[in-house]
């Protein structure tokens, strides 16, 4: 502050001298007599005061290089080396690292987010913070803006810097805190006090490595040491630091790690030798080391662009995470056996008990011919690598692992922020009930909440292939439980939030897998303006408000969308939307295989199915036109004003957004969405991993029209359904098609298979959308 008030003084007298310079000039050139000598004088001064300014502005940036760069140490040993370096500029620190310390803030913020959630189980646990490399005690401070410091029950600042440390005392002292201690120790070898009088195993609840991990040597000691200590069960260690790192050596390995850990040969050769200048280490052993002895919890890849932008990009990461040694029952179960997924998933043995009718007996063959030799080594040593984030999850288990592979990097985003089929029909057919177990498209998830609002089935498995879609229905299941309504709706009623960043860290990141968290963080601008005009759908959105604008009837479809009447609504269609949207050249743009998969997501084949039963004008004109004479656009039809006005309203919208919908999500905890369990592979893979007769129902969306006629594969899928579904249950699909192919590949495999509705022309709608031309049900029959 005395800087800038000594800068402010200099710049506003410089400003004075350069208002008056003619009355000062004709005063030195009085007292001299010599006009020269008085502009060389009045040159001077404001010379001297602009470089006074200028130094007194920059002293901060001046020390920093100074110590950095250019002062030798002339020390052997860490602990001098430190006091050297950090002496003549440990006032100025905090001031010169802001810029170059990124994740900080954002690495407390989560941490308290975590916290939260973990002491919700156990509120009266001791709550003991040692902050490990805490330096000046800046950890600290910005802390107490997230979680009040006075509310922990000991803080424990170590650093083996005292230059430091002092900066520390006297902030503490300032601030009135009473709860910290600061400790001068070595790292590796850190005790606190109380540990003298009982063994200190799991007596700490939270560990921050705050850009220290880097700086300390004995790094092996220093994480095995937090490791015993780390309350196993409701302990949290969270380090942010500069890091490098390679290609993966597997793919379990490059899941913990997190989204674009990888580091560039060019990256990994210059930052490591630059900072080892200063005797900071970024070899990849140390993240290595501490993802392998900790349980991963969350983890974010970034690049700091200091100075200048998207040339020095230094990485940096944030984790946080637990002891390996919590218990991780529950989410085993929920991967291995309520997912299917017990190949592959790098758990450890299953926790389930396993029936004595379920053991299959020893096979009798009798006595060996060749007699062995007993082995020295009868006994077996279990090593396993830690499990993957999913296992140490806080939250619910919704999202079930998964590898990274080619075809997921495939999609940069969602396809569909919005979901295009009409929950209500479907619910009219599905005849759900608290015992049925469900298998459903993931898509946006708007129809699944809707299913777990109306029915709350015993479980829902939503499956996509796209990882973006995932990313949003979990968004949706950790907002229900998170957030107050106003909140949720403002982001996905509104579709936009102004605080999204806040409160993804702050209440929404516990309930999120790491992945998904990832993805927000990179994306938190989703929610800045118009969320629905993301994606790829949003494209198709963007258009039509640049047609409607070209056409001059903006105004008319606000009116639409808001009209008090059916007759109204028919009015506005027939004389001002109808000729602009079934005009040539939307029609033309329609028939674009581009066009269709890139904005509409319409692949190839569907698109064929169409073409191959009529025009593209047809199918348009078959769809539009008997849905405002059919519906309410105003009060329930959402599907369309999304579409036309970018977001829905509150007698608009689907269920999980109303007020009674989003309520009976989170009742209870949230116990509805337990149901949830999120799959990112393939139907017939997920179908492969269930039990037989363990699914009721199936949702599956117009998924089969995206298969190629007489496709095998999906002869392969129908054969998985069959097997899969009890005696009775059905698969529920539409079709873009009048009589899609594949009708008769569920007849020839053992269903019954009913059209519950198809298009005849432009008269009537079959549901809210009309989209697709049919809508089937095929029944497994005994």
């Amino acid at each position: 502050m005395a800087t800038i008030s000594r800068t402010l003084l200099l710049v506003g007298l410089a400003l004075v001298v350069y208002i008056e310079r003619r009355y000062v000039s004709e005063v030195i050139t009085y007292w001299t007599g010599s006009s020269t000598i008085a502009a060389f004088v009045l040159l001077g001064c404001s010379l001297t005061v602009f470089l006074l300014a200028l130094g007194s502005a920059l002293r901060p940036q001046l020390k920093f290089v100074w110590h950095c760069f250019i002062r030798p140490l002339h020390a052997s040993d860490q602990r001098t080396r430190l006091d050297n370096f950090y002496k003549g500029q440990a006032d100025v620190y905090d001031a010169t690292r802001s810029g170059l310390l990124r994740g900080r803030n954002t690495m407390l913020n989560l941490s308290v987010s975590h916290i939260r959630t973990m002491r919700a189980k156990n509120p009266k646990q001791k709550l003991i913070w040692v902050d490990i490399g805490g330096g000046t005690g800046h950890n600290i401070e910005l802390m107490d803006r997230h979680f009040p410091v006075s509310s922990f029950d000991a803080i424990y600042l170590i650093d083996l810097c005292e230059p430091l440390l002092q900066v520390a005392r006297e902030r503490f002292a300032k601030r009135g805190w009473t709860n910290i201690t600061v400790l001068c120790q070595d790292a590796s070898e850190f005790a606190l006090p109380e540990w003298t009088r009982c063994d200190p195993k799991g007596s700490v609840s939270f560990v921050t490595l705050s850009y220290s991990l880097s700086m300390i040597p004995n790094f092996y000691a220093l994480l095995d040491r937090i490791d015993y200590v780390l309350s196993p069960e409701n302990g949290l260690l969270s380090v942010v630091d500069f890091y490098t790192s390679g290609k993966q050596p597997s793919l379990h390995e490059k899941a913990i790690g997190g989204t674009s850990k990888e580091c560039g040969w060019l990256s990994r050769w210059f930052w490591q030798i630059w900072f080892d200048f200063d005797h900071v280490s970024l070899s990849p052993h140390r993240r290595d080391y501490l993802e392998y002895k900790f349980g991963t919890v969350k983890t974010y890849n970034g690049r700091n662009r200091f100075v200048i932008p998207f040339i020095v990009r230094i990485p940096y990461y944030i984790w946080l995470g637990r002891s390996r040694s919590c218990d991780v029952s529950r989410f085993c179960h929920a991967f291995e056996v309520e997912g299917g997924n017990m190949l592959g998933n790098c758990s450890p043995a299953s926790f389930t008990t396993i029936k004595d009718s379920e053991t299959i007996p020893p096979l009798e063959i009798g006595e060996p011919v060749l007699k062995t030799q007993a082995s020295h080594a009868d006994a077996l040593i279990t090593v396993t690598p830690p499990l993957s984030s999913f296992h140490y999850h806080l939250g619910k288990p919704w999202r079930l692992p998964y590898y990274e592979q080619a075809v997921h990097q495939a999609f940069r985003t969602f396809i569909y922020s919005f979901t295009w089929e009409d929950p209500e029909v479907d619910m009219k057919h599905l005849n759900l009930g608290p015992e049925d177990s469900m298998l459903v498209i993931t898509s946006a998830g708007d129809n699944a909440l809707h299913y777990a609002i109306a029915a709350q089935p015993k479980r829902i498995h939503c499956v996509d292939m796209n990882p973006c879609q995932g990313h949003l229905l979990e968004l949706k299941l950790a907002a229900v439980q998170a957030l107050e309504y106003e909140d949720f709706f403002s982001m996905f009623g509104n579709g936009q939030h102004p605080k999204f960043r806040a409160l993804l860290d702050s209440k929404i990141a516990p309930l999120l897998s790491s992945i998904a968290y990832q993805f927000w963080h990179i994306n938190d601008d989703a929610f800045s303006k118009a969320f629905y005009l993301k994606g790829y759908s949003g494209w198709a959105l963007r258009l039509a408000r640049v047609i409607f604008s070209i056409a001059g009837v903006s105004k008319d479809v606000e009116t639409l969308c808001n009209a008090a009447s059916i007759a109204q609504q028919e009015q506005i269609w027939h004389e001002k939307l109808k000729p602009v949207l079934l005009n040539p050249v939307v029609i033309a743009l329609l028939k674009s295989p581009i066009f269709c998969w890139n904005a509409l997501g319409v692949p190839l084949n569907q698109r064929r199915m169409v073409l191959d039963e009529g025009s593209m004008y047809e199918f348009v004109r078959d769809t539009l036109n008997p849905l405002p004479s059919t519906y309410s656009f105003k009060d329930g039809a959402y599907f369309y004003p999304l579409t036309l006005l970018g977001h829905y309203t509150p007698s608009s919208c689907p269920e999980y957004l109303t007020r009674s919908g989003f309520e009976a999500l989170k009742a209870n905890n949230a116990e509805a969405t337990e149901a949830f369990r999120l799959h990112t592979d393939s139907i017939y893979n997920v179908l492969r991993g269930l039990t037989s007769w363990s699914l009721t129902r199936a949702v599956i969306m117009d998924h089969l029209d995206w298969f190629s006629p007489e496709s095998k594969d999906v002869d392969d899928e129908v054969d998985q359904f069959y097997r899969v579904l009890s005696p009775g249950g059905f698969v529920l699909w539409r079709s873009a098609a009048r009589k899609p192919w594949y009708c008769d590949v569920f007849e020839r495999k053992g269903f019954t298979v009913t059209a519950l509705g198809v298009r005849k022309g432009p008269e009537a709608p079959i549901d809210r959308v009309n989209m697709y031309a049919s809508f089937w049900r095929a029944v497994k029959t005994a």
